[in-house]
C-alpha cells in the first residue's frame, strides 16, 4: 500500500507514485503534476455527496467535499456562483439532460468556448489563484498546457487578463479542428499565447510533462502548473455533472453513463463520483480508431506503440490517456509502488501489462468499445434523421458506444450519453454526415450549419472568425522547452 500517512483532521492528495510529499488541496492544485510523476488524488473517500437543485449548489457539494478543509466555505460559494451563472453559460440549467428517443443526452457544452472543458475550467483559475495568494504571493504561475482541441480554449478563456499568471497552451498543428484551432489563435488576453507543434498530441502532453520535470533548470523563476486533467482542482469539479444528471433523473435512478474518452479524465470523474454517493450501473468509455483505452479494457496490455490515427473527433487522438493511471491506482487499492513501476514500464517499454487483480477492478467499473469515422457520421446522421438531434463527432462515439454495449447495463435503468462538444465546433464533419455541400472556409461551414438545421450558434463562437488571430507561432516538439524558458524570462 502506499507510504503516504493519513492525517484525521485535515485531507490530504496524494501522489500515484507515492515518493512525493503529501498535500494540501491549495498547494496540489498549485503544483499540478507531483515532482515524482505522479498524479494527485485525495488519500481518503470523499464521503457521499448529495447533489442539489441548481448546478451551482451541487458543483459547491463538491468543492466542499474534496477541498473544504483548505478553502473557506464562502470562498467556495462565491467560485461556484460565479462559476456558474447566465453569464457565462447559454443554458440555465448550465447542464440540461435532453430526451432523445429511449436514451438520454447530457449536455454539456454550453460554456464559453462550447465544451465541457469550461464545467472545470470555469473554477479552476480561481482556486489556482486563491493557493497562490496563500502560498506564493510574490511568484508568478506559469500555466502549461498540451491539449488535443478543447481544453486549450477553454483553459485560455478561464485564466485571460488573471493577474500574477500566465498561460501557455500547446496543441498539434494539424490535430484540432479549424474551429477549434480559431478559437485558441483568436482569443485575447495579455497573459495567453497558444503555439501549435509539428506533431500530435502525445508529442505535446510528452513535451510539457519533460518540462515540469526540469522546471528548476527551465523556469526558475516561475511556479511552474497545469490546467489539464492531471490537475486535480480540473479532475474533481468534474464530478459534478454526473452528480448533478442523476438528480434531474430522479429518485431510484441508476444511469448507465457513455463518455467520449481520451485523456480518461472526465470519465474517471464519473467514477470518483460513484464513490461518492451516486448510483451508477456503469461507465462506458467510448473511443475512436485510437482504441488504446478499449484494447487495454478488453487485454490487460496498455501498449502505445502505434500510430496515431487523425479522426473526426481529434479531442480523443490520444495514445497516453494520463488519467488512467489514476484509474490503475485506484483498482491497484492505493499500492503506489505497484503502479510507479507500471507507469515506468509504460514511459520507457511503451507497453504495459496489468496484473489479473487490477485489470479485473477496472471491469467492474468501466466497459468499452470504439467507433470509426464512418460509424461516428452514420450516427449522427442517423440520430438526427430519427431524432432531431446532432450530435457532434465525440459525441456520436459515446452514442454508437451504447448500441455496441447493448445488453450490458441494468435493465430499465436510464443510458445517458454525453455530449462533449457543439456540433458548430466541427462543421466540416456535421456537414459531411447530413450529407450537405461542405464550403473550404470554416466561416462558410458554420453559416451553411445554421442555415439548413437551425439549430443556434453558441455564443461562444458567433463572430469568432471576425477576430483578428493573435497567436500563429509553430514550433518543433524538441523545441518546446526552449520557447518556455524564453517566454519565462520575457513575455
Amino acid at each position: 500500500m502506499s507510504q503516504q500517512t493519513h492525517t484525521a483532521d485535515k485531507p490530504r492528495f496524494i501522489s500515484t507514485r507515492g515518493s512525493a510529499p503529501d498535500l494540501s488541496a491549495s498547494a496540489a492544485i498549485l503544483q499540478g503534476l507531483a515532482p515524482d510523476g505522479g498524479l494527485y488524488m485525495p488519500d481518503r473517500p470523499l464521503g457521499d455527496i448529495a447533489p442539489a437543485a441548481s448546478y451551482a449548489q451541487t458543483a459547491l457539494a463538491v468543492l466542499q467535499a474534496a477541498f473544504g478543509e483548505d478553502y473557506e466555505a464562502e470562498v467556495l460559494q462565491s467560485i461556484a456562483d460565479k462559476a456558474y451563472n447566465a453569464q457565462r453559460f447559454d443554458e440555465k440549467q448550465i447542464v440540461p439532460l435532453r430526451r432523445v428517443g429511449d436514451r438520454h443526452v447530457l449536455e454539456l457544452f454550453h460554456g464559453p468556448t462550447a465544451s465541457f472543458k469550461d464545467l472545470a475550467l470555469s473554477v479552476l483559475p480561481p482556486l489556482m489563484a486563491i493557493a497562490r495568494q496563500r502560498l506564493a504571493p510574490d511568484r508568478e504561475i506559469l500555466v502549461l498546457t498540451a491539449t488535443s482541441g478543447d481544453t486549450g480554449s477553454a483553459t485560455m478563456a478561464g485564466f485571460r487578463d488573471m493577474p500574477g499568471i500566465k498561460v501557455i497552451v500547446f496543441y498539434p498543428e494539424h490535430g484540432v479542428s479549424p474551429v477549434q484551432q480559431a478559437q485558441m489563435q483568436r482569443m485575447a488576453g495579455d497573459n495567453l499565447r497558444a503555439v501549435a507543434i509539428r506533431g500530435d498530441f502525445d508529442q505535446a502532453q510528452r513535451g510539457v510533462k519533460q518540462i515540469f520535470a526540469r522546471a528548476q533548470d527551465i523556469a526558475p523563476q516561475c511556479l511552474l502548473s497545469s490546467a489539464n486533467s492531471i490537475n486535480i482542482g480540473r479532475l474533481i469539479p468534474q464530478m459534478a455533472y454526473y452528480l448533478h444528471a442523476a438528480h434531474q433523473l430522479g429518485e431510484g435512478a441508476k444511469p448507465l453513463f457513455s463518455v467520449p474518452t481520451g485523456n480518461f479524465g472526465d470519465i474517471f470523474a464519473g467514477a470518483l463520483a460513484g464513490q461518492s454517493g451516486l448510483s451508477l450501473s456503469g461507465l462506458v468509455c467510448a473511443t475512436n480508431d485510437n482504441r488504446v483505452l478499449k484494447d487495454v479494457l478488453d487485454t490487460g496490455v496498455y501498449d502505445r506503440r502505434r500510430p496515431l490515427h487523425k479522426t473526426l473527433s481529434p479531442s480523443m487522438d490520444i495514445l497516453v490517456s494520463s488519467n488512467f493511471e489514476r484509474a490503475v491506482y485506484a483498482a491497484a487499492q492505493g499500492d503506489a509502488a505497484h503502479v510507479s513501476g507500471l507507469m515506468t514500464e509504460l514511459e520507457r517499454e511503451g507497453h504495459m501489462t496489468l496484473p489479473p487483480q487490477v485489470l479485473g477492478r477496472l471491469r467492474a467499473s468501466f466497459s468499452a468499445a470504439s467507433c470509426t469515422d464512418e460509424q461516428a457520421l452514420l450516427t449522427m446522421r442517423a440520430v438526427y434523421e430519427r431524432h432531431g438531434y446532432l450530435p457532434d463527432p465525440h459525441t456520436a462515439c459515446a452514442w454508437q458506444a451504447l448500441d455496441d454495449i447493448s445488453g450490458r447495463g441494468a435493465p430499465n435503468q436510464p443510458a445517458v450519453v454525453l455530449a462533449t462538444a457543439s456540433p458548430y465546433k466541427f462543421p466540416q464533419a456535421a456537414l459531411s454526415a447530413l450529407g450537405l455541400q461542405v464550403p473550404n472556409d470554416a466561416r462558410e461551414q458554420l453559416l451553411s450549419l445554421s442555415r439548413h438545421t437551425g439549430i443556434p450558434m453558441p455564443r461562444a463562437l458567433d463572430g469568432l472568425f471576425d477576430q483578428p488571430v493573435l497567436h500563429d507561432e509553430v514550433i518543433d516538439p524538441d523545441d518546446m522547452a526552449a520557447y518556455v524558458q524564453r517566454r519565462a524570462t520575457a513575455w
